[in-house]
């Protein structure tokens, strides 16, 4: 056991001190007196930061004199925020959308306006409301998270309340019947309205359109440079492990609570439906991120600029993790058409810790990462990364072939060490139970590996790739000409459509 250790302990140390060769983690220090967990965060045009915190403050960070000054304050539990061209903010609080100005010009808000509020409220303490993202044309997404079956609801709800299911009403009010009854909706709930569901509304908030179901905690939401919707969501019920999804408009993202709300829906109890028909209903995810692996709960998506990461990195999509001492990047591929994802850690074993909720991309490139951990394990503040220009070895492409993958790596590697790849691949069990382990995890024999002739492009051979399996591409034995290991070494990809 203690040999065991060290050598985690030597692995870690090497990866740390790869990581810091190339980005520098500076801790920035917290405005005194307010609870520094993280819930939004916003780059201003001025280069100035907005950050919204747990209890409610807005302040606003100065990178060029390091001092934070308050812009509002009293807000519950904010958990999205975005600037719009006339100055003012957009917050997503618990209860409403909210945009915050300053009319005066004194540096703090003095107008509250709610801009939309049309959803319900049990009260009880899962119900997070998440974003704004905007799309091209202005308009804004919400996402609603569901309710918990370990609390009730409070003794007034907002909104309509929905019957259907196993609960009987007979001689009691809802209240009281719902503390009784509320296991039989499931362990997490949508009694009331618009839980679990997308909304989209335009630019000014006066117009909404229900968007897309199927949601469980979704604590990350924004587009892509492509201008797709991804939505991150937390391992549960439903949830297998947690997954990341490109959102389309009249999709189901496989959490069947929410589909009591949809439009001229037939008063049948989800629950009650076999498992197989919620199944054919769903949309699948785009990747899988493997519990205690790569990501426990995942959070905010953001795009990776132009100059702020290595040239080949712009443009690809990076997600926060509150659990895992890492970020998430994106890789995308397709198949005929079908959009799936490798995923892949970054900043694993560097000193960014744990707790990254929310990110942004400062005007210098730097990338700001605030963090909050609630009653969850997590971190507090913000802390600055910033990278120093110095290339180094990374996984930057990858696509899915008939028999296996092709990897396109930013430097080139060394022929001696291809023996030192290793794939496995799994599935899940779709399922009410909270999580599910991995199904049919499997070790494959990897054949006829070969580089490109300039050494970027590893190409090799596994056999057909198998529909909704998530393949582990372990490239911690890979090491560069000039005997660097790739940071960021392993990378989960997502079969959602098989080449042919």
């Amino acid at each position: 056991m203690k040999s065991f250790s060290l050598l985690a302990w030597l692995s870690l140390s090497l990866l740390a001190g790869a990581w810091t060769e190339h980005f520098s983690f500076e801790d920035i220090a917290s405005p005194p007196g307010v609870d520094p967990q993280v819930g939004a965060m916003e780059i201003l045009s001025d280069g100035r930061i907005a950050v919204a915190f747990h209890r409610g403050d807005v302040m606003i960070y100065n990178p060029s004199n390091k001092a934070w000054s308050a812009f509002a304050s009293g807000l519950q539990e904010p958990l999205g925020m975005l600037a719009d061209k006339d100055g003012s903010l957009l917050v997503m609080q618990r209860a409403e959308l909210t945009r915050l100005r300053d009319t005066n010009n004194d540096g703090s808000a003095d107008e509250y306006e709610t801009v939309f509020d049309d959803f319900g409220m049990s009260g009880n303490y899962h119900e997070f409301a998440y974003g704004p993202a905007r799309d091209a044309q202005g308009n804004l997404y919400i996402v609603l998270g569901v309710a918990s079956n370990g609390a009730p609801m409070a003794k007034e709800i907002r909104g309509e309340f929905s019957k259907i299911g196993k609960v009987d009403f007979a001689g009691m009010t809802t209240r009281e019947t719902w503390g009784k009854n509320r296991g039989a909706a499931g362990r997490m709930y949508s009694r009331v309205k618009w839980r679990g569901w997308v909304l989209k509304l335009s630019p000014d908030g006066k117009t909404m359109e229900p968007f897309a179901s199927g949601f469980r905690s979704p604590n990350g939401i924004g587009f892509d440079a492509a201008g797709r919707l991804l939505i991150t969501d937390n391992q549960g019920d439903w949830r297998p492990t947690s997954p990341l999804y490109d959102v389309k408009k009249g999709g189901f993202y496989g959490h069947p609570a929410s589909l009591v709300w949809t439009p001229g829906w037939d008063g049948k109890d989800p629950l009650s439906m076999p498992v197989t028909e919620l199944d054919k209903k769903q949309t699948p995810s785009i990747g899988y991120f493997p519990q205690g692996e790569l990501a426990n709960s995942p959070t905010w998506p953001v795009i990776i600029p132009q100059g702020s990461f290595p040239a080949s990195w712009t443009k690809q999509t990076l997600i926060g993790e509150m659990n895992q001492k890492n970020l998430v990047r994106v890789l995308e591929d397709k198949v005929d058409g079908t959009l799936q994802t490798a995923l892949v850690p970054v900043f694993n074993g560097s000193p960014l810790g744990m707790g990254s909720n929310r990110l942004g991309f400062g005007k210098d490139g730097s990338l700001y990462v605030g963090k909050t951990q609630l009653s969850w394990a997590g971190g507090k503040g913000i802390t600055r990364i910033k990278w120093n220009g110095k290339v180094f070895l990374s996984l930057d492409q990858i696509k899915a072939q008939k028999e296996g993958f092709t990897l396109r790596f930013s430097q080139p590697l060394d022929a001696a060490t291809l023996n030192k790849l290793t794939v496995t691949r799994h599935t899940y069990d779709y399922h009410s139970a909270y999580g599910a382990p991995k199904k049919d995890l499997t070790q494959l024999d990897v054949k006829n590996a070969k580089l490109s002739a300039d050494g970027l492009n590893l190409t090799f051979e596994i056999g057909a790739l198998k529909e909704k399996y998530l393949h582990l591409i372990d490239m911690t034995g890979l090491v560069g000409k000039d005997g660097a290991k790739v940071l960021g070494n392993k990378a989960w990809y997502q079969v959602v459509k098989a080449p042919k």
